[in-house]
């Protein structure tokens, strides 16, 4: 396993990381793996690629799995939109493209998904950040069934504000970063 430079960890270093079936990612200088995903939890994924990108306007692009450069540190959301021309060959997307970041909670990325990453997206200045809960969590209300999507936009103060919480059954129009319609009981079997 190589060891960080200087202080901790940057996105420069995941380029000699094993190739080993892990993810690794960059976050506050801190190296974060994590083991690979469930079916569940990439057919989710797969189907919000496939419904984004059918609905995404010319100049958009649905990416999984890619990394977030935001100055030394490389998180790896389950899901980003981008525009703009894009290097098919860095390492990941500059910040400044990212318009959507997704992330679809698991176990061993409850609190990273929940707590640290919006925190770091909101100060890269991600417009749009959405959650969607796959599974029984803490604050669930009482009927709604799973996954549940939380929508946030960045509001003025620099933070994470809710727009939408979507129950699967029920659909909704979000309006950014494009318009798009889903009702997520669509990307669960």
């Amino acid at each position: 396993m190589p060891v960080p430079h200087g202080d901790g960890w940057t996105a420069a270093d995941l380029d000699r990381m094993p190739e080993d079936g892990l993810r690794y990612e960059v976050l506050n200088g801190q190296l974060v793996v994590n083991a690979a995903r469930k079916p569940r939890h990439q057919w989710l994924v797969q189907c919000l690629v496939r419904a984004l990108t059918a609905s995404a306007p010319s100049g958009y692009l649905v990416l999984e799995g890619v990394g977030v450069l935001i100055d030394e540190d490389e998180p790896i959301p389950d899901l980003i939109v981008a525009n703009g021309p894009i290097n098919w060959d860095d390492r990941g997307i500059p910040v400044a493209q990212v318009q959507l970041v997704v992330e679809v909670v698991s176990k061993s990325t409850t609190l990273q998904d929940r707590m640290v990453k919006p925190v770091v997206y909101a100060e890269a200045g991600i417009t749009n950040y959405w959650r969607f809960e796959p599974n029984a969590f803490k604050g669930q209300l009482p009927g709604e069934s799973f996954p549940v999507l939380f929508a946030h936009e960045l509001g003025a103060d620099g933070t994470y504000q809710l727009t939408h919480r979507v129950s699967a059954g029920d659909a909704v129009a979000l309006r950014s970063p494009f318009e798009f319609t889903i009702d997520p009981a669509t990307l669960l079997p």
